[in-house]
């Protein structure tokens, strides 16, 4: 029966509910300083980040060497006998780097696994990234975890040991150092790796396995970690993300296998200028801790050979709870799901509290809503691209106001909803059209079932769903208290994907987030189909949905604190002997025109052999520029022989300035044999010839000045036609140019070589 102001209710304990949910992702007492000595402290950590983070310090920086003293000294601090691991790595994606790990040993009673606690102290290069999140919050979430443990005294069995890589933001080439030359890598049984992809937010769990999961899920089950978030699609969606982690190569080159941790929110922030300690939420970091020291008291006692599985589970967490169940559960919960459908559809029908042709007509305002939705959300982000091209110029995709956006386009599906379900034929109408999204619902689970059985938790809101239905079925009626209650498996599992999606995947998804609001809706439909009024439900979510967008155009503006990324470079071809300023943005601001001026070329000519930017940006600008007097890389031939059929060649390119960066390329057809990059082979390669998706040849980070030897052979009657980029990234600060600094509502574009001085040379080869 309904109450007067049962809609109102209705919302009220649902929002209730979604707040508790979201509010309950993250702990809330991060700032208390009386943490006792042997527990967890934020503000303790929080004093390592903000060390950590005073400048960038990428490989090849001045910084860099500070910062990996300090991280060695803290160690020491600790009581342990920290080592220093320095050598050279050629990594799959043909980055070749000369890192120096930092890492150190905790001896256990019986020493034959070790525990890994690993995370990178290198910042992001290119862009000015002082690495407070990623990946200062790393480094002091494990010496912060570790200090806390030591306090406490406690015996264990296994080793555990402390690995802060270095070059990971390059091309992860300290965790393959480590893996390759370090003997303690023979001795790790499991490794938790400590991560961050934004500033805030809650930190996911993401598993890294060989084969299958089970005990893995087990045993991070056992260790009881308070506020876990996790489940087992997100590891499916982070494998086809541009991103690997230091556990990548762990798992791929060791068949070491491991945990994952890293907070993903205000994603604007990341590997920018604004990644610094003032942005790094306090939240964040102590859910990093909440995860670390269980799981160091559980693993450093549990046996670790005994991980490895062939078996998989399902997994998913709600408020303080992690929930696991075999694979094999997924084909009995849906065959029942199904079973249940087809019950209370006929028992409804024959019961007459049901109508086929009613249910029927439910598909109707579902595809309608879905539809409608889901293009709302495509074309409304096209058309805000339109109405502000300065968006383009964050290229992760998501703005500093896409929260607004978000709930501004949920709002606005709720109101489509509302308005397409608004008619009622008959009195209990939401029962009958409920069968059509749990329809939808059954048949998506069927393709979970064969594609993605990860997936396969998402059956549970189906269930509940059915709930609702059985009981108004079974006592022909419907209590509205009762199914606010069987929603709480839909809230707590669905509704965060609804943000999850396009925070983690970019703004340009809006349409996903839409069209799974559609179907959540679909799900509630016990409940919200009952509302009376439901136009004026929808005029209200409606206002509310303008409210959001009106909010995101006030704040759409580049302010100090959300500042617009921009690019500049100098260009110099010194075969051409001419030099060029070029940009990769889209839109050009006061401070790019000062340089370009209003009327820049198109620097698409320009665009052959570009340097690696992990969303494949182009230059977009060009302006002819002045001749500066740069040095180009000397190129020495040190061997140049033919034995057989092939051709052996070793080159050294030697810089005459203070470079951080080679690039080296030649077309792809051309063949490159049994290649060494200063004495290294090409990480994971298995065969002789030189594995390669592209122009590029290699990428060379330079540390104190070493020069590039190369080393390869060719089919002796090939020609090949090697070019290289000399990059320096000292545009702003070299004396040669006098180039203003940026205005402070603007900071370098990240995921491409920015405020560089490039200088480009053909390789000439006799024949």
């Amino acid at each position: 029966m309904k109450t007067k102001f049962q809609s109102f209710y209705s919302i009220l304990l649902l929002s209730v509910f979604l707040f508790a949910i979201f509010y309950f992702m993250l702990p809330h007492s991060q700032n208390d300083v009386e943490v006792p000595l042997n527990e967890f402290s934020t503000q303790r950590a929080l004093e390592i980040v903000k060390e950590m983070s005073q400048k960038p310090h990428f490989v090849g920086s001045e910084n860099h060497e500070v910062v990996a003293q300090y991280v060695f000294k803290e160690l020491q601090d600790l009581g342990l006998q920290p080592a220093i691991e320095e050598g050279f790595t050629f990594t799959e994606n043909g980055i070749l780097v000369k890192t120096k790990n930092i890492f150190a040993k905790i001896k256990g009673t019986n020493s034959q696994t070790a525990l890994l606690l690993l995370s990178h102290y290198d910042s992001a290069p290119h862009s000015g990234s002082l690495g407070a999140s990623d990946n200062a919050s790393g480094v002091a979430t494990i010496l912060e975890t570790v200090r806390a443990f030591l306090h406490k005294n406690v015996k264990h069995k296994n080793d555990i040991i402390i690995l802060f890589t270095d070059g990971e933001e390059v091309g992860l080439n300290g965790a393959a150092l480590f893996v390759t030359q370090n003997k303690l890598a023979k001795k790790v049984g499991l490794a938790l790796n400590f991560e961050a992809r934004g500033s805030s937010g809650p930190s996911y769990m993401l598993m890294e396995t060989n084969q299958g999961n089970a005990n893995m899920v087990a045993a991070f089950a056992a260790a009881k970690t308070p506020i876990p978030a996790s489940n087992s699609l997100m590891y499916s969606i982070y494998k086809m993300l541009p991103n690997d982690t230091d556990l990548t190569i762990f798992r791929e080159q060791a068949k070491i296998q491991g945990f994952n941790f890293a907070f993903i929110d205000s994603h604007y922030n990341y590997h920018s200028m604004q990644d610094k300690y003032e942005n790094l939420d306090p939240k964040s970091l102590a859910h990093n801790g909440t995860y670390l020291l269980p799981l160091l008291n559980y693993f450093c006692n549990s046996n670790l050979k005994s991980l490895d599985s062939t078996e998989d589970k399902v997994y998913f967490t709600v408020p303080f709870s992690f929930i696991s169940y075999p694979f094999s559960y997924n084909l009995p919960l849906l065959i029942i799901a199904f079973g249940l459908f087809l019950i209370f559809m006929v028992l409804g029908i024959g019961k007459r509290t049901l109508h086929f042709s009613e249910i029927i007509k439910g598909l109707v305002p579902f595809f309608g809503a879905i539809i409608c939705s889901g293009l709302v959300g495509f074309l409304g982000w096209k058309l805000l691209l339109i109405c502000y091209p300065n968006y383009s110029e964050i290229l992760h995709g998501f703005t500093y106001n896409g929260h607004d956006y978000i709930f501004g386009f949920v709002s606005l599906t709720i109101a489509i909803c509302f308005f397409f379900y608004r008619k009622i034929s008959i009195r209990n109408s939401e029962m009958n059209q409920t069968f059509a999204p749990l329809l939808i619902w059954l048949l998506l689970n069927i393709l979970i079932f064969f594609k993605l059985q990860g997936a396969g938790f998402l059956i549970l809101p189906v269930l509940s769903s059915l709930a609702m239905i059985g009981v108004f079925v079974i006592t022909q009626k419907s209590n509205w208290i009762l199914n606010c209650i069987l929603a709480l498996p839909t809230l707590c599992i669905l509704v965060p994907f609804v943000f999850l999606f396009p925070i983690g995947l970019g703004l340009k998804i809006l349409f996903v987030a839409s069209a799974l609001s559609v179907l959540i809706f679909g799900l509630l439909l016990p409940i919200f189909g009952s509302f009376s009024h439901k136009i004026l439900w929808s005029a209200a979510c409606f206002l509310i949905a303008i409210g959001f967008f009106v909010k995101a155009h006030l704040q759409a503006e580049f302010t100090n604190e959300k500042a617009k990324p921009n690019s500049l470079l100098y260009n110099f071809d010194a075969d051409k002997n001419e030099a060029n300023w070029v940009t990769y943005d889209a839109t050009l601001d006061l401070w790019t025109k000062a340089i370009l001026g209003e009327n820049p070329q198109s620097a698409a000519d320009l665009n052959d052999n570009l340097m690696y930017s992990k969303y494949n940006t182009n230059y977009t600008f060009k302006k002819k520029a002045v001749l500066v007097n740069l040095l180009p890389p000397t190129i020495s031939f040190l061997k140049d022989s033919i034995l057989g059929d092939q051709r052996y060649l070793s080159i050294e390119i030697k810089p005459n300035r203070k470079a951080n960066r080679l690039d080296i390329f030649a077309p792809q057809n051309e063949v490159f044999n049994n290649l060494k990059a200063n004495n290294c082979k090409l990480l994971g390669s298995k065969t002789t010839e030189h594995p390669r998706n592209s122009a590029k040849l290699l990428t060379y980070y330079i540390t104190d000045s070493t020069a590039l030897n190369l080393q390869f052979s060719i089919p002796k009657n090939q020609k090949i036609h090697l070019s290289l980029k000399e990059s320096s990234f000292d545009l702003l600060s070299n004396p040669l140019f006098k180039v203003a600094p940026r205005k402070p509502n603007m900071i370098a574009k990240p995921f491409v070589v920015n405020d560089a001085v490039v200088i480009e040379k053909k390789i000439t080869i006799k024949s």
